[in-house]
């Protein structure tokens, strides 16, 4: 049961996750360290390729979240804010699932994570969300049309095979939970203008992580 006293069913979510951030690459925060100059902000995207809550298909939709901070995250931090975008394609019963899911009050890692990063929330709206993520992990894309855009290229130097990703296994602070694979970019944009965010940038770090969640446990 949940506060609200309604019942979780269960409910599994897989797809991608990525982030384009204040930090440089490869940010610090993954590695469970103080970011890069000691507070950190961005956008952090969620594309479901497959998902259910109880009875209501969740496949396709998409979540985006602006979130700042200062300290490390995964430890002692101070002036946590965020905020939300959900797909406005989503239906109300599809609404109310992806609401329990990133609200964190259907359980598995989101309830986790939004308890230990203790954000003040600024707002929350529903808004077309566009998410792109190259198969081949060549880039990914999100964008809110005049609120948000996020894009990077996977990371490349000259010792990195063609094709090749440069990635990451058993993070101490991955974004989506343990037993993820990130995979590291380079963003080619950075901006933000709602909800009190304001930021334009790039080059900074950026990287993919799957995610695969199932609860209400």
């Amino acid at each position: 049961m949940t506060e609200t006293g309604k019942s979780v069913p269960k409910w599994h979510a897989a797809g991608d996750w990525f982030d384009t951030c204040k930090c440089n690459v490869p940010c610090p925060c993954s590695f469970a360290q103080p970011p890069t100059y000691g507070d950190c902000e961005g956008v952090l995207a969620w594309h479901v390729r497959e998902g259910r809550y109880g009875d209501v298909p969740l496949d396709g939709l998409n979540v985006l979240m602006l979130g700042s901070f200062v300290g490390n995250v995964w430890a002692e931090h101070s002036d946590a804010y965020a905020a939300v975008f959900l797909d406005e394609r989503a239906d109300d019963a599809q609404r109310e699932a992806l609401q329990m899911i990133f609200g964190g009050q259907a359980g598995s890692w989101p309830a986790e994570m939004i308890s230990m990063f203790g954000a003040e929330m600024r707002g929350m709206d529903f808004a077309p969300i566009e998410v792109q993520v190259d198969e081949d992990l060549g880039g990914w894309k999100a964008t809110v049309p005049g609120r948000v855009e996020a894009s990077a290229m996977a990371l490349t130097g000259p010792t990195t095979p063609d094709g090749a990703r440069v990635q990451s296994t058993n993070l101490p602070g991955s974004e989506t939970g343990p037993g993820q694979i990130a995979t590291w970019g380079r963003a080619t944009a950075d901006r933000a203008d709602a909800f009190g965010f304001h930021w334009s940038r790039e080059g900074q770090s950026s990287k993919h992580i799957t995610f695969d969640w199932s609860g209400p446990t």
